[in-house]
């Protein structure tokens, strides 16, 4: 009873607050409304400490999926801007692996088809081959060689209708008869199985081979290879010369496992092309005229040396007596021949 009566006596005490501030609110105007919000602008400050949390972890829920959504479209955007990125980076070195193939085709008056790599692995046995999107619909033959920009990749092994297997370079079981840049000197160079190096073995065992000589392949009429492909570069060489196992150690022009672009040679020159296929050697020339004109630069400075006028007009050399005499001695030997 007695909380019943309390409460009746509170909400009976805040309704004549409530109708006090109405009418003070209506006669009083703005003198009434200022006093009244001086009264309660402290409650209303801590109320609204309170709720403004609240409030705003609320507002931040319902904008949370928005926000996972605008995450996403900008992550999306990232990655097609990736996509294109990559895609202008792929065209750019495939259109330049296009173009040294038809640099290549053209000094060496190959006829080419050119084909993708779309397979690597072993094949019939063989530890490194690749296997091409071009076949005999396409003009591929077995024994036909394939090139890139860079020099000789392989030689085609099997054929069917729509693609082909090569035979890469650097397999163990590959033998290609090669020559040494602007020599005559031939010999057989031979895969390792590694990517990254090649055997040439001389058929002239005391014929001159170095560091840096560069090869071309060798082939004869009828044969499997075509003539004056590049092939590689000479890196090491063991053994003297007379020696049956001299061996030289070739790094191939082609990378053989970053392959995608190639030419299948379905026709070869009809002559050969020797050494117009391979690049030009920039750094070499380069290298040597510097050296020329340093070589040159000691000769020139030398001529006032030599022409010095202290050195001729000495008084004690040019007035001595007996270097005088000799000379009309010398005068008759140019008389007698």
């Amino acid at each position: 009873m007695r909380d019943s009566r309390r409460t009746r006596t509170i909400v009976g005490v805040l309704l004549l607050i409530s109708l006090t501030l109405v009418v003070l609110s209506l006669r009083g105007g703005d003198s009434a409304r200022s006093g009244a919000s001086g009264f309660f602008a402290p409650v209303e400050n801590a109320a609204a400490a309170i709720v403004r949390p609240v409030r705003d972890f609320l507002g931040s829920i319902g904008s949370l999926g928005s926000k996972d959504q605008q995450i996403s479209d900008l992550q999306k955007q990232v990655d097609d801007l990736q996509g294109q990125l990559n895609a202008s980076d792929y065209d750019h070195n495939r259109a330049k692996e296009l173009d040294d193939l038809l640099h290549l085709a053209g000094l060496g008056q190959f006829r080419i088809v050119p084909a993708q790599v779309i397979a690597v692995g072993p094949s019939q046995g063989f530890a490194w081959t690749v296997t091409l999107d071009a076949g005999r619909d396409d003009g591929v033959k077995v024994d036909q060689n394939v090139v890139t920009g860079q020099g000789l990749v392989g030689r085609v092994v099997s054929v069917t209708a729509t693609t082909s297997t090569v035979l890469l370079v650097v397999d163990a079981t590959s033998t290609v008869g090669a020559r040494i840049e602007s020599s005559s000197e031939v010999g057989y160079l031979n895969g390792t199985g590694d990517a990254r190096t090649l055997e040439l073995q001389l058929i002239d065992p005391f014929a001159p081979v170095q560091v840096g000589n560069r090869l071309v392949s060798w082939g004869v009429k009828g044969g499997v290879f075509t003539s004056g492909v590049p092939l590689g570069t000479v890196t090491e060489v063991r053994g003297t010369a007379g020696q049956l196992s001299r061996i030289a150690t070739v790094k191939p022009f082609v990378d053989v496992t970053a392959l995608d672009l190639v030419g299948v040679i379905v026709q070869p020159p009809r002559t050969d092309p020797r050494d117009s296929v391979l690049p030009p050697m920039p750094t070499a020339s380069a290298s040597a005229s510097p050296s020329a004109s340093a070589s040159s630069t000691p000769k020139v400075s030398s001529t006032p040396k030599a022409s010095s006028t202290p050195k001729a007009s000495s008084t004690p050399k040019a007035s001595s007596t007996p270097q005088a005499s000799k000379s009309p001695s010398s005068t008759p030997s140019p008389g007698k021949t």
